[in-house]
């Protein structure tokens, strides 16, 4: 089986210089053990996964820590928390950079277990599935900005991407297992579903129906690139609000579903303060949402949503990737319906962007660029879109195909 080299390689590579323990975190089957055991295949690896180990860890963690020796991978580490502790003792009693490579899913647990027994010790990165760099093997590093200087630099490596395999790539999502082997899209996601459910879901809260859960995943994938109106979720699927917002939190910590945070400040107070909810994985909203094929897909009335999620978490993943753990990303809306797709905050500038399901973007579409004016320093901006090549739109602001994410 061919192995995607990943992006994020570079930043564990950074990482173990500097820290005696490093954890990846990220959703199932990102690959998240697959790069580091391709890193690391000369060191030793065990998983939590299995149960006698599992046991083992949980019973004594003190003896499983002092009965292997360092440097090792632990994977699913969310099974067995109190080995943090004694791997916070362990690494405190060396000077041994890069002891252990820890991998897991189930990140509120893991992160708050990591604060309390691991804090200012541990080099973390989170891992979502391929990027579209990855995926055709675009060997450029840097977080996206829509800056002339980015743009300069990113047409060095600009590979043509059609427009059908584009929607090919957002149909199928970005799962590595869809581009390793023959893989059949409807078996893949309802086995990943059923997985994650079954393992993920009922370990970090009582979920006593999975068909009402599932039901809720549904309702939230339909929803992509929208406000997140949990009443309106809870009253379709059948469930309290607190529930809802519970089922939310699972969804977000195991990096299923990401909340893209609104920009307002004591300026901007007529700034809606409600997020917007994208998937992680559009192959997974696909799957849930019950597109068929990239043709239907393409031509639905979802086209756009899944557009705006699909370049949404390009940009997510590009900051991921190079190591930040809060992308400084966010939208604008306020009461009087202006909107702006995303914001990247950066060096003090704010940089608007739209995105744009279409080949031939009106310049129009720039007017709600002024708001940003009144709050603060408003750096160059742009529409990701469908065209295929850069366009001057004016002195800031530039058509930029989705090529160059």
């Amino acid at each position: 089986m061919k192995y995607i080299k990943r992006d994020a390689e570079e930043v564990i590579k950074k990482q173990e210089k500097i820290f005696r323990t490093i954890l990846v975190t990220g959703a199932r089957q990102v690959g998240k053990t697959t790069m580091l055991k391709n890193l690391k295949s000369n060191i030793n690896y065990i998983t939590l996964d299995d149960m006698l180990l599992n046991q083992a860890a949980n019973e004594d963690p003190n003896l499983f820590i002092k009965s292997h020796t360092t440097p090792i991978i632990i994977d699913e580490i969310q099974y067995a928390p109190d080995l943090l502790r004694y791997i916070k003792i362990e690494i405190d009693n060396s000077e041994q950079k890069a002891m252990f490579y820890l991998a897991g899913s189930q990140q509120f647990h893991l992160m708050k277990n990591v604060s309390e027994s691991l804090a200012g010790r541990i080099g973390i990165l989170n891992l979502l599935g391929l990027s579209l760099r990855e995926i055709k093997e675009i060997d450029f590093h840097k977080e996206f900005i829509p800056t002339q200087t980015y743009l300069k630099e990113r047409e060095k490596y600009n590979t043509k991407i059609s427009y059908n395999e584009i929607w090919d790539i957002i149909h199928k999502g970005t799962m590595p297992a869809l581009y390793q082997e023959e893989s059949d899209f409807e078996m893949h996601y309802t086995t990943y579903v059923n997985t994650y459910i079954e393992r993920d879901v009922r370990n970090l809260t009582q979920v006593g129906h999975t068909l009402t859960f599932l039901k809720f995943m549904t309702a939230l994938a339909s929803r992509i690139g929208q406000l997140l109106n949990l009443n309106s979720v809870a009253s379709e699927v059948g469930i309290t609000v607190p529930t809802a917002q519970r089922w939310l939190s699972i969804l977000i910590s195991s990096n299923i579903v990401y909340l893209l945070e609104p920009y307002y400040n004591n300026i901007v107070k007529r700034a809606v303060k409600t997020p917007k909810i994208y998937f992680l994985d559009t192959g997974l909203v696909s799957y849930l949402t019950r597109w068929k094929n990239k043709d239907v897909l393409e031509s639905g009335n979802m086209a756009g949503n899944f557009f705006e999620n699909f370049v949404i978490v390009e940009i997510i993943k590009s900051y991921y990737n190079n190591g930040e753990l809060r992308p400084p990303l966010y939208f604008y809306r306020d009461k009087e319906k202006k909107e702006i797709d995303l914001i990247i905050e950066q060096n003090g500038k704010l940089y608007p962007i739209e995105i744009k399901k279409s080949a031939n973007p009106s310049k129009e579409i720039l007017s709600n660029f002024k708001v940003l004016e009144k709050v603060g320093t408003v750096g160059e901006g742009g529409i990701i879109c469908m065209y295929d090549k850069i366009i001057d739109l004016d002195e800031k602001n530039k058509v930029i195909p989705y090529q160059y994410l």
